[in-house]
């Protein structure tokens, strides 16, 4: 039987930290694709997806998923065998981007400044080898800022029960500055966003919660700090070999002039506080012309 024209299926949940985020990203971009003409179908992540993909038979896969699974290159890699285009980026840059260890030594061959990495001991609590200042522990390849704990002077050291017990986990210097984000689509950067958070840092629930973050489009920031996010941003994007939209991350800190990059999301959030939509509309892009955009230029890897 062949595909369907112009039928997309949106693929959102799964089981990962990310989930319930993923179904409201899918729910934006379902309606969307349908504004733009696409017959589109919700698919939700489980070990069934591909007879749900056999009995849908799409045209087109939007990939609405965010963390594990989803936006590490595994769906990716499955899509690729059946042969169904699909929007974001293909396996490796997915794999790649996820992965904070691999993405920032990347990153830095190409002259773009990440924090630095710290050992970690991991015992029944997890803190770095041989450091006194201010740190972060974070899941190595988790999304959403899941799982991220700031500890500051004086703050006891997190238990690892915090964590799963099969979770990586990397820490590094706590950098404070001021938060920016740019948006790629196909290898141009958007415009810079700052964001203003109430809580000490861009958590879950400042991303995602209505009114847990306000911000600043384009940022109020000097035009060489502008372009070096820009620049650095398109350099990350085209370096992992990325496709359709994108968003990098960083942290500027104003006092020291030093700009860092946090990480690149290949898989960008879609919902009505996500910044990527916000950034769009800013250039002239409506959600349903990014959608739309999306789905025409899908495609699997060579």
């Amino acid at each position: 039987m062949a595909a369907h024209d112009r039928r997309v299926a949106v693929l959102m949940g799964g089981w990962t930290s990310e989930a319930a985020v993923s179904r409201v990203s899918a729910s934006f971009c379902s309606k969307a694709a349908r504004l733009a003409g696409w017959d589109s179908v919700e698919v939700e992540l489980n070990r069934n997806v591909l007879d749900k993909l056999d009995d849908i038979q799409p045209d087109r896969v939007f990939n609405a998923l965010h963390g594990q699974i989803g936006e590490d290159g595994s769906v990716q890699g499955l899509l690729n065998i059946l042969n169904i285009p699909y929007t974001h980026s293909g396996v490796l840059a997915s794999a790649t981007a996820m992965d904070k260890i691999s993405s920032r030594l990347v990153f830095s061959s190409v002259g773009i400044t990440v924090p630095p990495l710290l050992n970690l001991q991991e015992d029944t609590y997890v803190q770095p080898a041989d450091y006194t200042g201010d740190y972060v522990i974070k899941p190595r390849n988790d999304g959403s800022s899941v799982g991220v704990v700031i500890v500051k002077d004086g703050m006891p050291a997190p238990q690892r029960s915090q964590w799963a017990a099969n979770t990586q986990l990397i820490a590094e210097e706590y950098i404070t500055g001021r938060e920016l984000t740019v948006s790629v689509l196909d290898g141009r950067a958007l415009c810079v966003t700052e964001i203003h958070v109430p809580g000490q840092f861009y958590d879950f629930d400042a991303k995602y919660k209505v009114g847990g973050s306000q911000h600043t489009v384009p940022a109020d920031i000097p035009e060489e700090v502008t372009e070096q996010s820009c620049g650095w941003a398109e350099r990350a994007f085209t370096v992992l070999g990325c496709r359709g939209v994108a968003r990098a991350d960083f942290i500027w800190d104003e006092d020291e002039d030093q700009l860092y990059m946090l990480e690149i999301n290949t898989q960008p959030g879609m919902t009505a506080t996500s910044l990527t939509p916000e950034q769009a509309a800013f250039c002239g892009i409506s959600g349903e012309e990014l959608v739309n955009h999306l789905l025409e230029i899908a495609q699997c890897d060579e």
